[in-house]
Protein backbone atom coordinates (compact mmCIF):
# COMPACT_ATOMS: atom_id res chain seq x y z
CA UNK A 1 0.00 0.00 0.00
CA UNK A 2 1.46 3.25 -0.84
CA UNK A 3 2.72 5.27 2.12
CA UNK A 4 3.44 2.22 4.15
CA UNK A 5 6.22 2.31 6.33
CA UNK A 6 8.13 -0.38 8.61
CA UNK A 7 10.01 1.30 11.67
CA UNK A 8 11.91 -0.86 14.41
CA UNK A 9 13.92 0.18 17.47
CA UNK A 10 16.23 -1.84 19.88
CA UNK A 11 16.58 -2.10 23.43
CA UNK A 12 19.42 -0.69 25.88
CA UNK A 13 21.57 -2.61 28.36
CA UNK A 14 23.30 -0.56 30.79
CA UNK A 15 26.42 -1.58 31.09
CA UNK A 16 27.85 1.28 34.07
CA UNK A 17 26.64 4.26 35.48
CA UNK A 18 22.77 3.63 35.70
CA UNK A 19 20.39 5.25 37.01
CA UNK A 20 22.45 8.31 37.11
CA UNK A 21 20.74 9.34 33.86
CA UNK A 22 17.76 10.09 35.93
CA UNK A 23 20.96 12.80 37.96
CA UNK A 24 22.26 14.42 35.63
CA UNK A 25 25.20 11.50 35.07
CA UNK A 26 27.41 9.67 33.12
CA UNK A 27 26.18 5.81 31.49
CA UNK A 28 27.59 4.03 29.08
CA UNK A 29 24.81 1.04 27.90
CA UNK A 30 24.74 -1.03 24.66
CA UNK A 31 21.74 -1.99 22.45
CA UNK A 32 20.41 -5.31 22.17
CA UNK A 33 19.79 -7.57 19.66
CA UNK A 34 16.09 -7.77 20.21
CA UNK A 35 13.73 -4.95 18.30
CA UNK A 36 10.28 -3.24 18.61
CA UNK A 37 8.89 -2.98 15.60
CA UNK A 38 5.96 -0.98 13.88
CA UNK A 39 4.15 -1.25 10.40
CA UNK A 40 2.06 2.06 9.35
CA UNK A 41 -0.28 1.75 6.61
CA UNK A 42 -2.60 4.45 5.62
CA UNK A 43 -5.85 3.47 6.35
CA UNK A 44 -9.96 5.45 6.47
CA UNK A 45 -9.35 5.29 10.42
CA UNK A 46 -6.37 5.59 13.05
CA UNK A 47 -6.48 2.61 14.81
CA UNK A 48 -3.99 0.43 16.58
CA UNK A 49 -3.58 -3.39 16.78
CA UNK A 50 -1.17 -5.66 18.90
CA UNK A 51 -0.87 -8.98 20.45
CA UNK A 52 -4.25 -9.92 18.59
CA UNK A 53 -6.11 -7.13 19.36
CA UNK A 54 -7.49 -4.12 17.51
CA UNK A 55 -8.74 -0.26 18.67
CA UNK A 56 -10.67 2.22 16.12
CA UNK A 57 -10.05 5.62 17.32
CA UNK A 58 -13.47 7.00 16.78
CA UNK A 59 -13.54 9.68 19.92
CA UNK A 60 -11.06 11.88 21.89
CA UNK A 61 -11.37 9.91 24.99
CA UNK A 62 -10.09 6.54 23.18
CA UNK A 63 -6.72 8.08 23.01
CA UNK A 64 -6.60 8.25 26.75
CA UNK A 65 -4.15 5.97 28.32
CA UNK A 66 -5.82 3.26 30.36
CA UNK A 67 -3.10 1.19 31.39
CA UNK A 68 -3.86 -0.89 28.43
CA UNK A 69 -1.88 -2.57 25.84
CA UNK A 70 -2.49 0.46 23.49
CA UNK A 71 -1.07 3.62 25.87
CA UNK A 72 2.03 3.84 23.94
CA UNK A 73 0.76 4.34 21.13
CA UNK A 74 -2.62 7.01 22.69
CA UNK A 75 0.77 8.43 24.24
CA UNK A 76 2.49 9.17 21.05
CA UNK A 77 -0.83 10.49 19.48
CA UNK A 78 -1.46 13.00 22.09
CA UNK A 79 1.91 14.34 22.08
CA UNK A 80 1.90 15.08 18.60
CA UNK A 81 -1.34 16.14 18.55
CA UNK A 82 -2.74 14.26 15.46
CA UNK A 83 -6.06 12.80 16.58
CA UNK A 84 -7.30 12.90 13.24
CA UNK A 85 -4.66 11.15 11.47
CA UNK A 86 -5.77 8.34 9.45
CA UNK A 87 -3.79 5.31 9.68
CA UNK A 88 -3.31 2.15 11.06
CA UNK A 89 -0.30 1.18 13.66
CA UNK A 90 0.57 -2.52 14.03
CA UNK A 91 3.72 -3.33 16.15
CA UNK A 92 5.26 -6.23 17.88
CA UNK A 93 8.26 -6.34 20.41
CA UNK A 94 10.52 -8.92 21.20
CA UNK A 95 12.63 -6.77 23.79
CA UNK A 96 11.89 -8.57 26.93
CA UNK A 97 8.59 -6.80 28.89
CA UNK A 98 8.84 -4.98 32.03
CA UNK A 99 12.82 -6.41 32.08
CA UNK A 100 14.96 -3.09 32.27
CA UNK A 101 15.81 -3.03 29.15
CA UNK A 102 13.53 -0.17 27.55
CA UNK A 103 10.89 -2.25 25.99
CA UNK A 104 8.78 0.64 26.54
CA UNK A 105 11.60 2.88 24.99
CA UNK A 106 11.86 0.94 22.14
CA UNK A 107 7.88 0.91 21.49
CA UNK A 108 7.74 4.83 21.72
CA UNK A 109 10.74 5.29 19.99
CA UNK A 110 9.57 3.20 16.96
CA UNK A 111 5.86 4.18 17.37
CA UNK A 112 6.88 8.12 17.19
CA UNK A 113 9.50 7.96 14.42
CA UNK A 114 6.79 5.56 12.35
CA UNK A 115 4.47 8.76 12.64
CA UNK A 116 6.76 11.53 12.39
CA UNK A 117 8.06 9.66 8.90
CA UNK A 118 4.01 9.72 7.98
CA UNK A 119 3.39 13.48 8.51
CA UNK A 120 6.95 14.66 6.68
CA UNK A 121 8.20 15.97 10.01
CA UNK A 122 11.56 16.51 9.80
CA UNK A 123 13.25 16.48 13.29
CA UNK A 124 17.06 15.78 14.00
CA UNK A 125 17.91 12.32 16.26
CA UNK A 126 18.28 14.45 19.65
CA UNK A 127 15.22 16.40 19.31
CA UNK A 128 13.42 12.43 18.96
CA UNK A 129 15.11 11.19 21.64
CA UNK A 130 13.94 13.81 23.76
CA UNK A 131 10.39 13.70 22.19
CA UNK A 132 10.51 9.80 23.29
CA UNK A 133 11.25 10.41 26.63
CA UNK A 134 8.80 13.31 27.74
CA UNK A 135 6.39 10.86 26.48
CA UNK A 136 7.37 8.22 28.58
CA UNK A 137 7.33 10.72 31.63
CA UNK A 138 4.53 13.16 30.58
CA UNK A 139 2.05 11.05 29.01
CA UNK A 140 2.21 7.61 30.22
CA UNK A 141 3.85 8.75 33.89
CA UNK A 142 6.24 6.10 33.97
CA UNK A 143 9.48 7.95 35.78
CA UNK A 144 12.67 7.02 34.10
CA UNK A 145 15.94 8.99 33.06
CA UNK A 146 17.38 9.88 29.67
CA UNK A 147 19.19 6.85 28.50
CA UNK A 148 16.65 4.62 26.87
CA UNK A 149 15.17 7.17 24.81
CA UNK A 150 18.72 7.93 23.45
CA UNK A 151 20.32 4.48 23.14
CA UNK A 152 16.73 3.03 21.80
CA UNK A 153 17.06 6.56 18.71
CA UNK A 154 20.69 5.85 18.35
CA UNK A 155 21.66 2.60 19.19
CA UNK A 156 25.19 0.74 18.81
CA UNK A 157 27.55 1.43 21.98
CA UNK A 158 27.69 5.00 23.72
CA UNK A 159 28.98 6.48 26.54
CA UNK A 160 26.52 9.08 27.41
CA UNK A 161 26.54 12.49 29.76
CA UNK A 162 23.20 13.70 30.64
CA UNK A 163 24.46 16.95 33.27
CA UNK A 164 22.11 19.70 33.67
CA UNK A 165 18.98 17.18 33.00
CA UNK A 166 18.31 16.30 36.35
CA UNK A 167 15.29 17.91 37.56
CA UNK A 168 13.16 17.73 34.45
CA UNK A 169 12.45 20.86 32.85
CA UNK A 170 9.66 21.51 30.36
CA UNK A 171 10.19 19.95 26.69
CA UNK A 172 12.48 21.84 25.07
CA UNK A 173 13.82 24.15 28.16
CA UNK A 174 17.06 21.61 28.38
CA UNK A 175 20.65 20.65 27.01
CA UNK A 176 20.60 17.95 24.66
CA UNK A 177 22.80 14.94 26.27
CA UNK A 178 26.10 14.07 24.71
CA UNK A 179 26.78 10.74 23.03
CA UNK A 180 30.08 9.50 22.32
CA UNK A 181 30.38 6.24 19.98
CA UNK A 182 32.69 3.43 21.65
CA UNK A 183 32.06 0.55 19.33
CA UNK A 184 34.70 1.81 16.42
CA UNK A 185 36.98 1.32 19.46
CA UNK A 186 35.65 -2.20 20.89
CA UNK A 187 36.13 -5.17 19.08
CA UNK A 188 34.52 -7.89 21.51
CA UNK A 189 31.75 -7.29 24.30
CA UNK A 190 31.86 -10.57 26.60
CA UNK A 191 28.63 -9.51 28.39
CA UNK A 192 25.83 -11.70 29.07
CA UNK A 193 22.02 -10.53 30.17
CA UNK A 194 20.18 -12.57 32.41
CA UNK A 195 16.52 -12.18 32.64
CA UNK A 196 15.04 -12.99 35.96
CA UNK A 197 11.82 -13.46 35.06
CA UNK A 198 10.37 -11.07 37.58
CA UNK A 199 8.19 -8.11 35.37
CA UNK A 200 8.26 -4.80 36.96
CA UNK A 201 7.86 -0.92 36.55
CA UNK A 202 10.87 0.67 36.69
CA UNK A 203 8.91 4.02 38.09
CA UNK A 204 8.31 1.79 41.25
CA UNK A 205 11.73 1.06 41.64
CA UNK A 206 13.22 4.68 40.87
CA UNK A 207 10.66 6.53 42.59
CA UNK A 208 11.48 6.28 46.58
CA UNK A 209 15.28 6.89 45.76
CA UNK A 210 14.56 10.03 43.49
CA UNK A 211 12.53 11.16 46.07
CA UNK A 212 15.48 10.84 48.93
CA UNK A 213 17.53 12.75 46.24
CA UNK A 214 14.91 15.67 45.50
CA UNK A 215 14.91 16.17 49.00
CA UNK A 216 18.58 16.17 49.35
CA UNK A 217 19.75 13.03 50.76
CA UNK A 218 23.15 13.09 50.88
CA UNK A 219 23.21 9.28 50.90
CA UNK A 220 21.78 9.72 47.81
CA UNK A 221 23.38 12.65 46.45
CA UNK A 222 27.01 11.14 47.16
CA UNK A 223 26.01 7.64 45.83
CA UNK A 224 25.43 9.43 42.21
CA UNK A 225 27.97 11.44 42.09
CA UNK A 226 30.15 8.23 42.91
CA UNK A 227 28.03 6.06 40.35
CA UNK A 228 28.77 8.38 37.43
CA UNK A 229 32.29 8.64 38.54
CA UNK A 230 32.44 4.76 37.94
CA UNK A 231 30.71 5.29 34.10
CA UNK A 232 33.40 7.80 33.55
CA UNK A 233 36.55 5.28 34.58
CA UNK A 234 34.46 2.67 32.96
CA UNK A 235 34.96 4.34 29.99
CA UNK A 236 38.83 3.75 29.94
CA UNK A 237 38.41 0.27 31.03
CA UNK A 238 35.83 -0.66 28.66
CA UNK A 239 38.21 1.46 25.65
CA UNK A 240 42.03 -0.23 26.94
CA UNK A 241 39.61 -3.51 27.21
CA UNK A 242 41.04 -3.94 30.81
CA UNK A 243 38.06 -6.12 31.53
CA UNK A 244 39.01 -6.92 35.03
CA UNK A 245 38.65 -3.41 35.96
CA UNK A 246 35.75 -2.86 34.54
CA UNK A 247 34.72 -5.75 36.46
CA UNK A 248 35.35 -4.33 39.45
CA UNK A 249 34.02 -0.83 38.26
CA UNK A 250 30.69 -2.48 37.37
CA UNK A 251 30.38 -4.32 41.07
CA UNK A 252 30.67 -0.97 42.76
CA UNK A 253 28.26 0.57 40.55
CA UNK A 254 25.90 -2.41 41.96
CA UNK A 255 27.14 -2.26 45.22
CA UNK A 256 25.99 0.57 45.97
CA UNK A 257 22.59 0.26 44.06
CA UNK A 258 21.77 -2.37 45.90
CA UNK A 259 22.69 -0.91 49.49
CA UNK A 260 20.40 2.36 48.27
CA UNK A 261 17.32 -0.61 47.78
CA UNK A 262 17.83 -0.60 44.34
CA UNK A 263 18.27 -4.07 43.96
CA UNK A 264 16.08 -7.63 44.61
CA UNK A 265 16.69 -11.30 45.97
CA UNK A 266 16.07 -12.49 42.06
CA UNK A 267 18.53 -10.03 41.16
CA UNK A 268 20.68 -11.00 43.93
CA UNK A 269 20.64 -14.95 42.84
CA UNK A 270 21.34 -14.32 39.46
CA UNK A 271 24.21 -11.76 39.95
CA UNK A 272 25.97 -14.23 42.75
CA UNK A 273 25.67 -17.41 39.98
CA UNK A 274 27.51 -15.25 37.40
CA UNK A 275 30.39 -14.36 39.66
CA UNK A 276 30.23 -17.80 41.16
CA UNK A 277 30.98 -18.70 37.27
CA UNK A 278 33.62 -16.77 36.65
CA UNK A 279 32.18 -13.75 35.89
CA UNK A 280 34.57 -10.41 36.65
CA UNK A 281 31.56 -7.74 37.63
CA UNK A 282 28.24 -7.92 37.38
CA UNK A 283 24.89 -5.72 38.20
CA UNK A 284 21.78 -4.54 37.25
CA UNK A 285 20.94 -3.86 33.80
CA UNK A 286 18.36 -1.36 34.46
CA UNK A 287 16.17 -0.67 37.14
CA UNK A 288 16.36 -4.11 39.79
CA UNK A 289 13.82 -4.86 41.73
CA UNK A 290 13.64 -7.94 39.04
CA UNK A 291 14.30 -7.56 35.67
CA UNK A 292 17.40 -8.39 34.52
CA UNK A 293 21.27 -8.17 35.30
CA UNK A 294 24.52 -8.49 33.03
CA UNK A 295 27.26 -10.19 34.21
CA UNK A 296 31.20 -9.32 32.45
CA UNK A 297 32.11 -13.04 31.21
CA UNK A 298 35.10 -13.09 29.99
CA UNK A 299 33.56 -17.15 29.40
CA UNK A 300 30.11 -16.18 28.03
CA UNK A 301 29.24 -19.93 27.61
CA UNK A 302 29.65 -20.13 31.58
CA UNK A 303 28.31 -17.17 33.03
CA UNK A 304 24.89 -18.05 30.54
CA UNK A 305 24.86 -21.40 31.66
CA UNK A 306 25.05 -20.92 35.37
CA UNK A 307 22.63 -18.04 34.93
CA UNK A 308 20.34 -20.02 33.06
CA UNK A 309 20.75 -22.85 36.06
CA UNK A 310 19.99 -20.17 38.85
CA UNK A 311 17.17 -19.67 37.18
CA UNK A 312 16.89 -16.68 33.96
CA UNK A 313 14.29 -17.39 32.29
CA UNK A 314 15.86 -15.35 29.36
CA UNK A 315 19.41 -15.26 28.34
CA UNK A 316 20.35 -12.26 25.47
CA UNK A 317 23.95 -11.16 24.50
CA UNK A 318 24.00 -7.08 23.90
CA UNK A 319 25.30 -5.95 20.52
CA UNK A 320 25.95 -2.65 19.26
CA UNK A 321 23.46 -2.57 16.81
CA UNK A 322 21.96 0.14 14.77
CA UNK A 323 19.22 2.92 16.31
CA UNK A 324 15.77 3.24 15.07
CA UNK A 325 15.34 2.52 11.52
CA UNK A 326 12.66 3.66 9.23
CA UNK A 327 12.23 1.53 5.89
CA UNK A 328 9.22 2.85 3.49
CA UNK A 329 7.14 -0.62 1.91
CA UNK A 330 7.27 0.38 -1.60
CA UNK A 331 7.39 -3.04 -3.09
CA UNK A 332 5.88 -6.56 -2.38
CA UNK A 333 9.03 -8.18 -1.51
CA UNK A 334 9.31 -5.09 1.09
CA UNK A 335 5.98 -5.43 2.29
CA UNK A 336 6.09 -9.40 3.20
CA UNK A 337 9.55 -9.04 4.80
CA UNK A 338 8.14 -6.36 6.82
CA UNK A 339 4.93 -8.84 8.08
CA UNK A 340 7.69 -11.73 8.74
CA UNK A 341 9.47 -8.76 11.02
CA UNK A 342 6.62 -8.25 12.52
CA UNK A 343 5.71 -12.03 12.99
CA UNK A 344 9.33 -12.97 14.15
CA UNK A 345 8.51 -10.42 17.03
CA UNK A 346 5.82 -11.37 17.91
CA UNK A 347 6.51 -15.02 18.25
CA UNK A 348 9.23 -14.30 20.35
CA UNK A 349 7.26 -11.79 23.12
CA UNK A 350 6.37 -12.57 26.67
CA UNK A 351 3.09 -10.26 26.46
CA UNK A 352 0.28 -12.15 26.66
CA UNK A 353 -2.41 -12.35 23.76
CA UNK A 354 -4.92 -11.38 26.20
CA UNK A 355 -2.75 -9.60 28.98
CA UNK A 356 -4.68 -6.01 29.38
CA UNK A 357 -1.75 -4.51 30.99
CA UNK A 358 1.03 -4.10 29.48
CA UNK A 359 4.95 -2.94 30.49
CA UNK A 360 3.20 0.35 29.95
CA UNK A 361 1.19 0.75 33.68
CA UNK A 362 1.65 4.24 34.39
CA UNK A 363 3.06 5.31 38.21
CA UNK A 364 3.17 8.52 39.25
CA UNK A 365 6.31 10.62 38.00
CA UNK A 366 7.96 12.40 40.79
CA UNK A 367 9.30 15.75 39.78
CA UNK A 368 7.79 15.60 36.93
Amino acid sequence: MPGSLLCTAPGRAGIIGNPTDLYGGSVISCSTQERAAVILEPSKELAFEVAGRRLEVRAAGDLIPDGGLFDVAKAVIGFLGTPDARFTLRWACNVPFRAGLSSSSAMIVSILNAVLAHLGRREHAFRRAEMARHIELHHLGILCGYQDAYLCTFGGLHYMDFRDKQFYRSFGEEPYGTLESLAPYVDSLPFVLGHTGVQRSSGTVHKPIRQRWLEGDRDVVGAYLRIAHLARMGKRALLDQDWELLGELMTENHEIQRDLGGSGPQNERLIEAALEAGALGAKLAGAGGGGTIIALGPDQDAVARALADAGATRILLPRPVPGVIVTPLRTREERKRAEKELEDRAGQADVPTQARTSCLTPVQAVGG
